[in-house]
């Protein structure tokens, strides 16, 4: 893939993310892609992170992902993000993120993903 497709793959995978259909998310992963956080020190596999994002879409149905970012690497992308919503308590909320991705024959083979732990915090309290 050019630095062009990187940069393509990365849009469209956001979008499907905003989108929360996990259908077109499942279609960017390569089958035994993993997703790994930086606050849990965690890798998931493709249905651990569709759950996860399941719980998103449920918890969060106004989020937005405000793309700061994106850059091509020589084997994937880079992108910044802000997370906005609305915390089920009425408060709006905002995350910084990034995530490192690497591809291989044309899917995610990972993803790191690097969270506010403050803000992870903050959303895990607002939503007990």
């Amino acid at each position: 893939m050019s630095q062009i497709d990187y940069v393509d793959l990365a849009r469209r995978f956001v979008a499907a993310i905003q989108a929360g259909d996990a259908d077109a998310v499942r279609a960017f992963y390569a089958p035994d892609a993993k997703i790994w956080h930086n606050i849990d020190n965690v890798e998931q596999t493709v249905d651990q992170n569709l759950k996860s994002l399941a719980w998103f879409v449920r918890t969060l149905p106004d989020r937005t992902y405000r793309v700061l970012r994106i850059a091509p690497l020589p084997d994937g992308f880079l992108q910044q993000h802000v997370l906005e919503a609305t915390l089920p308590n009425g408060e709006r909320w905002a995350m910084d993120a990034c995530v490192v991705v690497r591809v291989e024959n044309d899917k995610i083979a990972r993803l790191d993903e690097y969270l506010d732990s403050a803000k992870t915090a903050q959303l895990v309290a607002a939503t007990r």
